[in-house]
């Protein structure tokens, strides 16, 4: 399966989908960061137009990995309307060896379980361990390696409401982009099939702050989480893993 048919498959699963009556958004227009949302956006686009992988103009993603996993820090940038609303997403549990909900460093290794920051082409459907999942093509020499490394997009239990609640901080993943299920539901509608995501540390406040970056480089000895060369089914089920 090449990438444009895998693209093709989430614009026909597409229709079959439904948007949440409800879902726990927190709507950020008119916001004072949010024209640095927009221009990030834009830039983030530009770039996977060049690479020919890009089909949908309408919303963008933004993952700010400034700010710590108890904050809605996964922007949804609508260019067409001018909106911008935030909900929670994970991060890797190798970028949060403390499990404190801050993200420490980044890392493009195969087995490193870290979040990789970039821009990022989304891909089509499949269903894996988490069932339906977005699949991630990375842009940049610092996540060129996510298809390789199954970083996907998918909701998982440890970023529901009830587990930031309990814990005031969000779960880890391996490194994917893991979020509630009803707020799954709206990224498989606004960011799925020849879009684009981008992640980087930026700590944009709502009233246009800006927090000091926490993030340094990774240890030389930074520890390998899953297997090196991982076997068939891993490649064929990114995030099973």
């Amino acid at each position: 399966m090449n990438r444009r048919d895998l693209i093709k498959g989430t614009l026909a699963a597409g229709a079959a989908l439904a948007v949440p009556a409800r879902l726990p958004a927190q709507v950020r227009k008119g916001l004072p960061r949010d024209a640095k949302l927009v221009e990030i956006a834009k830039q983030a686009q530009a770039k996977a137009k060049s690479s020919n992988l890009l089909w949908r103009e309408d919303f963008v993603g933004i993952a700010d990995y400034g700010l710590r996993s108890s904050e809605p820090r996964f922007h949804f940038v609508n260019l067409a309307a001018g909106e911008v609303k935030s909900y929670h997403v994970t991060h890797g549990d190798g970028s949060d060896p403390e499990h404190d909900g801050w993200l420490n460093w980044y890392s493009n290794k195969h087995g490193s379980h870290c979040t990789s920051k970039g821009t990022y082409a989304t891909f089509g459907w499949y269903t894996g361990r988490y069932g339906t999942s977005i699949r991630l093509e990375g842009l940049d020499d610092s996540n060129s390696n996510a298809l390789g490394r199954a970083i996907v997009m998918h909701r998982a239990k440890y970023a529901e409401p009830e587990h930031l609640k309990k814990w005031g901080r969000l779960g880890r993943s391996n490194g994917c982009f893991a979020m509630s299920n009803e707020n799954f539901k709206l990224a498989l509608l606004q960011l799925g099939g020849g879009r684009v995501i981008h992640a980087d540390s930026f700590g944009l406040m709502p009233d246009g702050s800006v927090l000091r970056p926490r993030t340094t480089e990774p240890p030389a000895n930074l520890k390998i989480l899953s297997p090196p060369n991982p076997t068939g089914m891993q490649r064929l089920n990114p995030g099973a893993f």
